[in-house]
């Protein structure tokens, strides 16, 4: 029959997994008894033309690449530097790490045809120096004083300062509306490239929490280890962490906490106002203020249980509120052109509509590499501009 696809089963078998579906859920989407599902990744029977198409589309992967005679070469897993016991990560999680190494491994190749574009930061240090040596040349380097922060918003200084110096920092809370990204899953994770260092931080967590991941994975960049992170500033117990981890906390600590400063400005019994002027978390600081002998092993843990109620107590309220306006109809958000920016990242989006304008990419490349049609351009590059 003309409509049966000829799919190799060991590829189709390779898409799902490698997409982290189970043979149930994959079989649902598609309205399939599972056992069906399993014929056709044994070799049993072939699926309709239809049928492969949309597994191509649930598995995120070229519809041609299912024809392949054997599995192809796929990008290589980051490494791993989650605490250990961390769940495997969702359908989602993998689909934008997935997403941000083709759009990296582009960049990268279009760099590398000039050697300017090189990003002699990238693997400046190792994990032989010291925390405060790279914290100082991350700051030197991207003209950021964290004690006098030229905007409002310090997340998007530090983003707007890393991009003028060709670092990419895309970030995002979801695949898409059903597929949100968890935090204890990862908040963040690099690509240490010289010609196309990127970084993705999960937007579905805090925003302080977002601002510390960002600078841990600039120190990722420095180290040149590229890898996914779920390190947070309020956990504390290390044991249960890579030592890149730790040290790279240490780094984003010295930093966004410069020790004289924070010794300076401490005070134990007014831990809130600490944070909002350092603009982490409150955990952050108490356990900056650990590190720096300044609170004993006892007064950090009272202090914790303390924040650990305030912070459960926190999540209820902000969930009820989400709640009621869910009834009331009053859920926005920010504009759709303005949040595919912000996945891509702006830098990103500018060199590919640049690279489209100038004719050097074909218009259906610009709009894979940007998830967007292309007769939306001049309304994403609206955007873009602001």
């Amino acid at each position: 029959m003309s409509n049966i696809a000829n799919v190799t089963p060991e590829v189709l078998k390779w898409a799902r997994t490698t997409a982290h579906i189970s043979l149930e859920i994959a079989a649902s989407k598609l309205s399939i008894d599972v056992n069906k599902l399993i014929s056709w990744e044994s070799g049993t029977s072939k699926p309709t033309i239809n049928q492969a198409k949309k597994l191509s589309q649930i598995y995120k992967r070229p519809f041609a690449m299912l024809f392949l005679r054997e599995i192809p070469l796929d990008f290589q897993p980051l490494q791993d530097f989650r605490k250990k016991g961390s769940k495997v990560l969702s359908t989602a999680s993998v689909f934008i790490i997935r997403e941000i190494q083709q759009k990296q491994a582009w960049v990268s190749e279009l760099n590398q045809e000039d050697i300017s574009q090189k990003r002699n930061f990238v693997g400046r240090f190792t994990l032989k120096d010291n925390p405060k040596d790279i914290a100082n040349d991350i700051l030197n380097e991207l003209h950021i004083d964290p004690l006098n922060y030229k905007e409002d918003n310090p997340l998007l200084e530090w983003i707007k300062s890393a991009e003028k110096k060709g670092i990419f920092i895309a970030r995002s809370s979801f695949l898409h509306t059903k597929m949100k990204f968890d935090p204890a899953e990862f908040q963040g994770f690099s690509i240490a490239d010289p010609f196309a260092p990127f970084i993705f931080i999960n937007s579905n967590d805090w925003k302080s929490s977002q601002l510390f991941t960002l600078v841990h994975e600039l120190a990722h960049l420095w180290l040149s280890l590229s890898g996914i992170s779920n390190l947070s500033e309020k956990d504390y117990n290390f044991s249960s962490f890579p030592t890149i981890e730790l040290f790279c906390n240490e780094v984003a600590a010295n930093v966004l906490m410069p020790e004289s400063s924070f010794k300076q400005i401490f005070d134990i019994n007014n831990i809130p106002s600490v944070s909002n002027f350092f603009n982490v978390s409150s955990y952050a600081v108490i356990v900056r203020a650990f590190k720096l002998n300044l609170i004993t092993s006892l007064q950090y843990k009272k202090i914790k249980n303390k924040l650990n109620k305030e912070y459960s107590e926190f999540l209820k309220i902000e969930a009820a509120k989400k709640e009621l306006q869910k009834k009331e109809g009053n859920i926005g958000g920010p504009n759709p052109f303005l949040l595919q920016i912000n996945k891509n990242s702006r830098l990103f989006t500018h060199v590919v509509l640049d690279a489209y304008n100038g004719g050097i990419i074909e218009p259906t490349i610009a709009s894979s590499l940007l998830n967007v049609r292309v007769n939306k351009f001049a309304s994403l590059e609206k955007f873009l501009y602001k």
